[in-house]
C-alpha cells in the first residue's frame, strides 16, 4: 500500500517591516507608507506604527525590488526580482494588472504625468513602456549595456498632459551602470542624445518639477547638474534629412552641462529626489546620511552676488583706495555668471541610525505656501536594518536665510521598528503549549503569538545564538556569543539574572533536560555544563511583608571535551546525551554517569545541529558538509547519509511521536524527510535568505523558521494528502517548465526581431516575454483554431451533400 503524508502549507510571515531590496514610498496623503516586505507589500500607518493592509499575490514568490506611485493616488506599480510588474489598487488592496516583459529584476519604475504610461527598467538593460489603461506593453528600448538605475519623463509643451497621446509624445531620460545617461524620443522610439561625461556608474537621477534641471549621482564626490532645454525639444524640425549629420545631432542636444555641486559624503549616491515644490533636492548616500540641498531662484542669487561684490569693493577701497570692479566671467548686469553651485546649496544633513535604502518626500506638500506655514519637510526613510523612519527638516520662512532663521537640526518624528528585529534572528524557541514563539537576535529578544503573529514582548539581550523556553512557559533562557546565559521573565519583560557560563567563549547550544529539572549547555570553551533549576528567596527588604521566591540556575557538574562543543542534545528517555564537536565527530555519553558510550564519525565538516527522536532510537545530525545522517542509538551505526541541501545545513528537528524530521540550510529551503524510508517528503520554499533556525510544534501541527531576511515563517499541517510519487512528478514538471522558459528567453534574445543581425542595432523592439502562461494560452488558441477548422470542414461537407441530394 502506498504511504500517504499530510501536506504543509504556508500560513503567515511576520517580523519584516521593510526589506532592503526595494524602496518605500508615501501614499498621496502622506499618512501611509507603501513598503516592500520580501514577496509582499505592507501598507503602514506611520504615526500609529500599525499595519493597515498587506498586498500579496498567491502566485508570486519573487521579492519586491521597486515601487512607484501613480499620479492618480490610487494605483501603485510594484516590480519584482523575476521581472514581473503588478499594479495594486490602494482602495481595494487587490492586483489589477500583471505585466511580464523583463527577463531579470526590476530596478527602475516611473509613471508619466498622466498616470497612463509606465516606464520600467531592469537588470537586463532594457527599458519597456507600458500602457496602463490598455494593460499591454507598447515597446522596448535597447541601448544601455548594464543595469538601468533611474528613469524620468520629460514632457514638452507640444505633448501636453493628454492621456490619449501620452505614449507617443514626450521624452524619457534614463541612467545606467554603464556610465551613460540617455535621452529617448517617445515619438521616434529612438535615443536622441547620450551624455558621456561620467567616469563611473550612474546610480540615480532626478528631474526638477519644472523640468529645467537634471541631477545625476555617481560614486564621485560631487553631483552633476544639467540644464534641460525643453523649448529646443519643441522646436526640433520634423524632417532632418536636409541637415548635415552634425547639425542634425546638435538639433537634438537639449541637455547641456550646468556644473557640479559638492557632497558631504564620500560614499556613492544611493538615491536622488526633488521635493514636489522643487525648492529642495535630497541625496542619500551609502554611509548613514541624507544631504538636503536648497534651490535658490536667479533673483536671490543675483541679489546675494551683488551684496558680496559690494562688500568686496568696500574692503578693497579701505585697503588700497582702489575702486576696481570684480573681473572674471560676467553676466549681462555686470555680475558673474550663475553656476550650479550657486543655485543648489547644501542645507541640512539627516544622520540616520543605519544605511538608508530609499527615501521619499511627502507628496501632499506640493503647495509652497502651505509648506512654509508647516515650517518643515517630511521625509520618509527606509533603512537596511528593517525599519522605516519619518524625519522633519525645518525650513526657513520666506525672505529669511538659513543663518537668519536659526533653524534646529532635523528631528525624528515617528518610526516603525518594534515589529521586527534590526538584525537577523539566529535562534527560535517554541513554548511547551505551542502558543508563543521566541526569536533571538543580536541585542534583541522578541516574543510572538504563534497564531496571530503579533509581537507580545520585546526585550534587550546580548548577541544571542541559542534560546529555549523553561517549563511553565514563563521564563526564557538565552545563550550568547560572550558565553553568558541570560534568564528572562516573559510576563514582567525583565532580565532576572545573567550567568557567566562558558568564560567568554560562545555558548552554542542549550537543551532542557527531559525531566524538566534542569538544562545542559555546550560552548566553545570545550565544556558541557549541567544546570539545575532552583527556587531562591529574594533578600527581604525592610518595607516588604512577604519575601518572593524566584527561579535561578545552579551549576552542578561539567563534562570536559577535547574540542569546541557545537551542539548538545538529551535523549527523551533521559538515558543518553549527545555532544557534537568541532572535530566533526559526535560523542554519546550516559546521562547519569557521564561515561562514554558511542563515537559517531563520518561527516567531513562539523555537525552544527542534531536531534533525537521521541522514542530515543534515532539521532539525526546536520552538518556544514551539506549532508544529513541518521544514526541508530543502540549500536551507533549510520542508517543513511542524505545529501539534503545545496548549501550547509543549519538545523534539523524531529517531529514528536514520529521518525519524520525537518532540515533547513543556507540554500533558503526547509525540507521534510521520512527517517524510516529515507525519502524527502516535501520542500517548503519561501525564504529569501539563509534559514538559521527551526522550531516544530509538539505533534508537527506547524513549523516555524527564521531566516537571514529577518522573516519568521509559519507552515501549517493541512488535511490534504501527499503522495511521494506525485510530489516528485510535480517537482520535475516545475524544473521542466523553468528550463523551457529559460530556453524561450534565450531564443527570443538570439532572434531579437525579424532580422537576426538586428539584435545590437535595433533600439526599439516589441515588448513582451514568453512565459508558461503565454505558451499555454498559445496552445489553447491553436486548439480552438483547429476545432474551428474541423467544424468548418464538416459544415462544408454538409452543404455539399445537401446540394447534391435532390
Amino acid at each position: 500500500m502506498v504511504k500517504t503524508y499530510l501536506r504543509y502549507e504556508p500560513r503567515s510571515v511576520f517580523g519584516v517591516i521593510a526589506s532592503p531590496a526595494g524602496n518605500a514610498v508615501y501614499d498621496h496623503t502622506g499618512k501611509l507608507s507603501i513598503t516592500p516586505a520580501l514577496e509582499s507589500v505592507i501598507v503602514w500607518d506611520i504615526r500609529k506604527g500599525t499595519q493597515v493592509a498587506r498586498w500579496t499575490d498567491s502566485d508570486n514568490k519573487a521579492e519586491v525590488t521597486r515601487i512607484a506611485r501613480s499620479p492618480n493616488g490610487k494605483d501603485y506599480a510594484v516590480g519584482y526580482s523575476d521581472g514581473s510588474i503588478r499594479l495594486f489598487d490602494l482602495t481595494s488592496n487587490a492586483v489589477n494588472v500583471i505585466l511580464n516583459g523583463h527577463r531579470s529584476s526590476i530596478s527602475a519604475l516611473e509613471f508619466d504625468a498622466s498616470g497612463t504610461v509606465l516606464a520600467s527598467g531592469a537588470r537586463d538593460t532594457d527599458i519597456i513602456l507600458w500602457d496602463v489603461v490598455g494593460e499591454v506593453g507598447l515597446y522596448k528600448l535597447r541601448g544601455h549595456k548594464d543595469e538601468i538605475t533611474g528613469i524620468a519623463f520629460i514632457s514638452t509643451a507640444t505633448s501636453g498632459d493628454s492621456a490619449l497621446n501620452a505614449s507617443a509624445q514626450g521624452y524619457i531620460v534614463s541612467c545606467s551602470k554603464d556610465t551613460l545617461v540617455k535621452l529617448w524620443d517617445m515619438r521616434a522610439r529612438h535615443c536622441v542624445q547620450t551624455l558621456t561625461s561620467h567616469r563611473s556608474e550612474v546610480w540615480s537621477l532626478a528631474v526638477s518639477p519644472d523640468q529645467r534641471l537634471l541631477v545625476t549621482g555617481t560614486s564621485d564626490l560631487e553631483l552633476r547638474v544639467w540644464n534641460i532645454n525643453v523649448e529646443k525639444l519643441d522646436n526640433v524640425p520634423a524632417d532632418t534629412s536636409e541637415l548635415s549629420p552634425e547639425e542634425a545631432a546638435q538639433s537634438w542636444e537639449a541637455i547641456s552641462e550646468y556644473g557640479t555641486i559638492q557632497r558631504a559624503s564620500r560614499d556613492r549616491v544611493a538615491a536622488l529626489r526633488f521635493h514636489p515644490t522643487g525648492l529642495y533636492l535630497a541625496c542619500a548616500s551609502a554611509d548613514k546620511q541624507i544631504e538636503v540641498f536648497r534651490t535658490r531662484t536667479h533673483a536671490e542669487i543675483r541679489k546675494k552676488m551683488a551684496r558680496r561684490q559690494k562688500r568686496s569693493r568696500e574692503k578693497r577701497k579701505k585697503e588700497d583706495g582702489s575702486d576696481d570692479e570684480d573681473g572674471g566671467e560676467e553676466g549681462g548686469d555686470g555680475l558673474p555668471a550663475i553656476t550650479a553651485a550657486d543655485e543648489l546649496t547644501s542645507f541640512k544633513v539627516l544622520r540616520t541610525s543605519a544605511k538608508p535604502v530609499s527615501f521619499d518626500f511627502n507628496p501632499a506638500e506640493s503647495d509652497t505656501a502651505a509648506l512654509h506655514r508647516q515650517g518643515g519637510l517630511h521625509v520618509l526613510v527606509s533603512q537596511n536594518n528593517n525599519a522605516i523612519h519619518t524625519w522633519n527638516v525645518p525650513i526657513p520662512p520666506p525672505g529669511k536665510t538659513t543663518k537668519q532663521a536659526g533653524l534646529p537640526e532635523p528631528s525624528l518624528v515617528s518610526s516603525v521598528e518594534m515589529l521586527g528585529h534590526r538584525t537577523e534572528p539566529r535562534a527560535l524557541a517554541l513554548s511547551f503549549d505551542n502558543e508563543l514563539v521566541v526569536s533571538a537576535a543580536n541585542k534583541s529578544l522578541r516574543v510572538w503569538n504563534a497564531h496571530t503573529g503579533a509581537c507580545v514582548r520585546t526585550l534587550e539581550c546580548g548577541s544571542a545564538i541559542c534560546a529555549a523556553f523553561l517549563p511553565g512557559d514563563q521564563l526564557v533562557v538565552v545563550g550568547t556569543k560572550d558565553g553568558q546565559i541570560e534568564l528572562f521573565d516573559i510576563p514582567s519583560a525583565t532580565l532576572l539574572e545573567t550567568f557567566d557560563a562558558h568564560e567568554g567563549a560562545a555558548c552554542w547550544s542549550i537543551d532542557v533536560r527531559p525531566d524538566k529539572k534542569g538544562l545542559v549547555t555546550g560552548g566553545a570553551d570545550k565544556c558541557v555544563k549541567f544546570w539545575d533549576f532552583e527556587l531562591v528567596r529574594d533578600s527581604q527588604s525592610p518595607d516588604s511583608v512577604v519575601s518572593r521566591r524566584r527561579m535561578t540556575l545552579e551549576h552542578v557538574k561539567t563534562l570536559k571535551m577535547s574540542d569546541d562543543v557545537l551542539a548538545v542534545k538529551c535523549s527523551p528517555d533521559s538515558r543518553l546525551i549527545a555532544v557534537s564537536l568541532l572535530d566533526t565527530t559526535v560523542k554519546v555519553f550516559y546521562a547519569d554517569t557521564l561515561k562514554f558510550f558511542l563515537s559517531l564519525y563520518g561527516h567531513k565538516l562539523p555537525v552544527v545541529s542534531m536531534d533525537i527522536s521521541s522514542d530515543s532510537t534515532l539521532l539525526v545530525t546536520g552538518s556544514a558538509d551539506k549532508s544529513v545522517k541518521l544514526w541508530g542509538l543502540d549500536f551507533g551505526d549510520c542508517h543513511r547519509s542524505l545529501l539534503a541541501h545545496q548549501e550547509p545545513v543549519t538545523t534539523v528537528r524531529f517531529v514528536w511521536g514520529t521518525h519524520y524530521f525537518f532540515s533547513a540550510g543556507k540554500d533558503k529551503l526547509v525540507q521534510q524527510w521520512d527517517g524510516d524510508n529515507f525519502q524527502r517528503i516535501q520542500k517548503l520554499a519561501g525564504s529569501h535568505g539563509d534559514v538559521w533556525a527551526l522550531a516544530v510544534a509538539k505533534h508537527g501541527n506547524f513549523v516555524v523558521s527564521s531566516s537571514q531576511d529577518r522573516s519568521i515563517r509559519i507552515w501549517d499541517k493541512t488535511e490534504e494528502p501527499l503522495f511521494l510519487e506525485e510530489e516528485r512528478e510535480r517537482e520535475l514538471e516545475e524544473l521542466y517548465d523553468r528550463g523551457l522558459e529559460e530556453s524561450l528567453d534565450r531564443d527570443e534574445t538570439a532572434i531579437g526581431g525579424d532580422d537576426g543581425d538586428a539584435v545590437d542595432t535595433e533600439e526599439s523592439q516589441r515588448a513582451g516575454k514568453a512565459t508558461m502562461e503565454t505558451l499555454k494560452a498559445g496552445e489553447r488558441i491553436m486548439e480552438a483554431l483547429e476545432l474551428a477548422d474541423e467544424e468548418r470542414r464538416k459544415w462544408h461537407e454538409y452543404e455539399e451533400r445537401k446540394r447534391k441530394t435532390p
